[in-house]
């Protein structure tokens, strides 16, 4: 057994609602959450707090700016905390630590690998989007153009003439998600249209459709929510304009030429090669707690489709920072933000174009999280693609809600925590327990987004 070490950062300011997607931990919890169940779900007795350790690699251990057995600590503890099995690849320069800690199956007590694909959710919006800026570099697109030149009528009327391409893919179209259409169970915190939509399949246009339905959130451009019907939406954007299917363009245009090798659209429900099982707990309201590692996921799409693994992950956004993806025009496009604020206002990320940033004690990092039934998923890199973390996790909405139906942190969001700033930061960031006032953005921080 691994023993049972904390290395803890202060809790994240408040609590607050999430975002408004099941692919960012779910939408806005609905009026059913205000009594939640006094239970909360948490991993089986019978899973080890083994931890697995693969493929460590330095070129120079002196010139190594992390601490090996500090990322191990956080790493076994965040496992130790509740989360079933996390699997981590963490780079600076040329010097690469992988880590693995808990199980991939709570039944067989199969142990994760930092080499398991999965399901990544919305970190595809960063592959979907650095597509459509290859396209404004041909001349192809126009950022600020109206949806409606380029897909007449698929955004009706006057709405389709205001909402801009930059709109959909900064989020801030106003055009609500489809999310709790595609599974209305959700609106009363039940796993029911869940079970019974394993291996539906859905097309974009219905997607469009659901998401058209729901009442704007904002005025096109006068506010920021999350929503995956943009990307739906950018997909079709995508064939419409190349004459091939959105994944097909993105595969050859960005996938492939970052040299990516275990990234693709899955053609069905499974996953294809090794991957570890993906459990949902909906908050407490998943008994039992739900495994998803099966499923179709034409419901996500262009907007959360993607598998991938934690060292493809720091490969792609180490080469879309460095240039070798678009050029820097577009690249400083994509780093056009807007806030995005939780509840009590503090700035949680800043929105670009399928990206943001988030601030750490050693400073701004780019990338993008995601969840999908069952998975999680945080890639982060510096400015300059130096220092990366890209994580995965087979446990989902584990937190529990409190009385306005909002959940609560977690002691796994701050061992989770306490892993990202050692990884990113190393010596240079504070990390000692006895140092006060340590402060820090979220683990996957879309999850406690709030409508602007």
């Amino acid at each position: 057994m691994t023993t049972r070490r904390f290395v803890r950062l202060r809790r994240f300011a408040g609590t607050v609602p999430v975002a408004a997607s099941l692919l960012a931990f779910g939408p806005a919890v609905p009026a059913a959450a205000q009594n939640p169940p006094p239970t909360r779900a948490a991993a089986p007795a019978a899973v080890p707090a083994a931890a697995v350790a693969h493929g460590r690699s330095f070129t120079d251990p002196q010139r190594v700016s992390f601490d090996p057995a500090k990322l191990r600590v956080t790493l076994d503890a965040t496992h130790e905390a509740g989360m079933y099995g996390l699997y981590s690849a963490v780079r600076h320069d040329d010097d690469v630590w992988r880590g693995a800690s808990g199980v991939a199956d709570v039944r067989t007590r199969r142990p994760v690998r930092p080499d398991m694909r999965h399901r990544v959710g919305s970190v595809t919006k960063t592959f979907t989007a650095v597509a459509v800026l290859g396209l404004v570099e041909q001349g192809r697109l126009e950022l600020d153009a109206p949806i409606a030149r380029y897909l007449p009528g698929t955004v009706p009327g006057e709405r389709g003439q205001k909402v801009t391409v930059r709109m959909l893919l900064d989020h801030t179209s106003g055009i609500g998600d489809y999310v709790v259409s595609a599974f209305p169970s959700w609106r009363r915190l039940s796993p029911e249209s869940l079970d019974e939509n394993r291996f539906r399949t859905l097309r974009p246009e219905q997607l469009i459709a659901w998401g058209l339905e729901a009442p704007p959130t904002n005025a096109p451009g006068e506010g920021w929510s999350y929503s995956n019907t943009n990307y739906v939406i950018i997909g079709k954007l995508l064939e419409k304009v190349t004459g091939v299917k959105a994944e097909t363009y993105i595969q050859r245009s960005v996938i492939r030429p970052a040299g990516l090798k275990s990234t693709y659209f899955p053609a069905g429900p499974f996953i294809l090669g090794s991957y570890s099982r993906m459990y949902e707990a909906l908050y407490g309201y998943a008994k039992p707690v739900r495994e998803y590692s099966v499923y179709d996921m034409s419901w996500a799409g262009t907007a959360g489709a993607l598998v991938s693994t934690t060292d493809d992950l720091n490969r792609f956004y180490r080469s879309l920072l460095t240039g070798k993806l678009i050029g820097t025009g577009a690249l400083a496009e994509m780093q056009r933000t807007v806030p995005v604020k939780d509840a009590d206002g503090n700035t949680l990320m800043n929105y670009g174009l399928g990206i943001y940033s988030v601030d750490l004690p050693c400073g701004r990092f780019w990338g993008h999280d995601g969840a999908v039934f069952g998975a999680g998923t945080q890639a982060l890199s510096s400015n300059d693609g130096r220092r990366q973390l890209a994580l995965g996790l087979n446990l989902t909405k584990y937190q529990q809600l409190n009385g306005q139906g909002v959940p609560m942190p977690h002691a796994i969001d701050n061992a989770l925590g306490a892993h990202f700033v050692q990884a990113l930061c190393g010596d240079q960031g504070p990390l000692a327990t006895e140092t006060p006032g340590i402060t820090t953005a979220p683990p996957l921080p879309l999850q406690y987004a709030v409508r602007r």
